[in-house]
């Protein structure tokens, strides 16, 4: 009897994951646990293992493909064995196995101006998730998953779309354009190729920063307040600490000590460590800080640091270098870069001084951390005056969602966080 390799769940979050290279062809021989299929989830790539030895009878989903977990992704079994078929129909007809507890189809209520409804079918719980934030009917929305499958994808596209109409001023256009379509949505016309232009195809990786980013701007209004910080107690803490640090194998760098004084300012104002909810703003107890690290070409992911503030600076350090090494080996698991509740990206690495950073959907803020520059500043001297001195500065910005934040309360909270470094001890 054949087996069934199904898309297995890779995280307590993880509803979804791309397909994006199958290590053996059909007909080819496979052992049980040998890896058969690389996956990504969230920029995260991920080997799952054959659930049995014998020879890949049939692939049923291509590469490139998004799934839910417990579709149905091709047949092991030896050679010449035939292939169970559901109702009669062809493997590539069968209907993509699911998961018993997220099986009921999620039905919405039929507009005006749609005259019929159709079976939605399976509604992953993330497509469910951003259909309500945006107030999308998917009845309207056109899927282009398998077998017609509403995707993430298509629900982005069609808010993107329906925005772009409404702001054009005809809104009605919008929902008849949208339900009557028969193609997926298009946000915006094709660049016209020119005769040495090349196409340089999106990664998966690629296409999920685009859909975050482009949801993101979407969801939240962005405002971005700057303060500037002196660093120099810090820069003499990590000179005095970084051999003892070293000798537990442990990097300490300046991002360990932004890491501690956003905990200490999400303390003392727990409303940034939060997301807007329809019925109210979500404050959530835990503080996970996500770590944006880059990836170079391949894009950004953003690792995230569970329960930070339980953490002393070598417990942040120590995490800090081994997400990010791990990061950059593609070594995480999908888990590690869910559930963060703030984020800290270091766009100062590359010698940027300023930056607007997104938000990192749901959060509801991001700091920026600027270049480490040395700079002639006035200080207060001993005598109560003033005086010039040269001292190791740096921008950081808060860029909050204006939904939840104002201005008094961001500026407080990045206040905290420079005092905390200006003072530390």
């Amino acid at each position: 009897m054949p087996t069934q390799f199904l898309m297995p769940r890779l995280g307590e979050s993880v509803d979804e994951a791309t397909l994006t290279k199958w290590l053996k062809n059909k007909g080819e021989t496979v052992k049980e646990l040998e890896p058969l299929l690389e996956v990504n989830t969230d920029k995260v790539d991920t080997e799952i293992a054959s659930p049995a030895s014998g020879v890949v009878l049939d692939i049923l989903v291509q590469e490139g493909a998004s799934v839910n977990v417990g579709t149905l992704l091709a047949w092991i079994g030896q050679p010449g064995e035939a292939i169970p078929t559901a109702g009669g129909e062809s493997p590539a007809q069968a209907s993509p196995a699911r998961e018993p507890a997220q099986a009921t189809p999620i039905r919405t209520a039929t507009p005006s101006s749609v005259s019929k409804s159709r079976d939605l079918g399976f509604i992953s719980p993330v497509v469910a998730r951003i259909a309500g934030e945006y107030g999308v009917d998917l009845q309207q929305v056109p899927g282009t998953g398998q077998a017609g499958r509403i995707t993430k994808k298509d629900v982005l596209v069609f808010v993107e779309r329906r925005d772009l109409i409404v702001e054009s001023g005809d809104s009605r256009a919008a929902s008849r354009e949208l339900a009557d379509t028969g193609q997926p949505p298009v946000a915006a016309a094709s660049p016209a190729a020119l005769p040495q232009d090349e196409v340089v195809l999106h990664t998966p990786v690629r296409r999920r920063i685009a859909e975050h980013m482009v949801s993101s701007k979407h969801t939240s209004p962005h405002v971005t307040t700057v303060m500037e910080v002196d660093l120099s107690r810090v820069a003499a803490h990590r000179q005095a600490a970084k051999d003892a640090f070293l000798q537990s194998g442990v990097n300490l760098t300046f991002t360990a000590y932004f890491a501690s004084a956003s905990v200490a300012a999400l303390k003392a104002h727990p409303i940034v460590n939060s997301s807007w909810g329809e019925q109210g703003i979500l404050l959530h107890r835990q503080i996970n800080l996500g770590i944006a690290t880059s990836l170079g070409e391949a894009g950004l992911i953003v690792p995230v640091i569970k329960n930070a503030d339980s953490l002393s600076l070598l417990g942040l350090a120590r995490l800090i270098n081994d997400l990010a090494q791990r990061a950059r080996s593609r070594r995480l698991a999908p888990d590690e870069v869910k559930g963060g509740t703030f984020t800290i990206t270091n766009h100062g690495v590359s010698g940027s001084l300023f930056a607007t950073p997104i938000i990192n959907q749901p959060q509801c803020a991001i700091l920026g951390v600027g270049a480490i520059q040395k700079r002639v500043v006035v200080v207060a001297g001993a005598d109560g005056g003033d005086q010039i001195a040269v001292r190791p500065m740096a921008y950081v910005s808060l860029t909050f969602d204006h939904r939840i934040l104002d201005g008094v309360v961001a500026d407080s909270f990045l206040a905290k966080v420079v005092e905390t470094l200006q003072n530390w001890k």
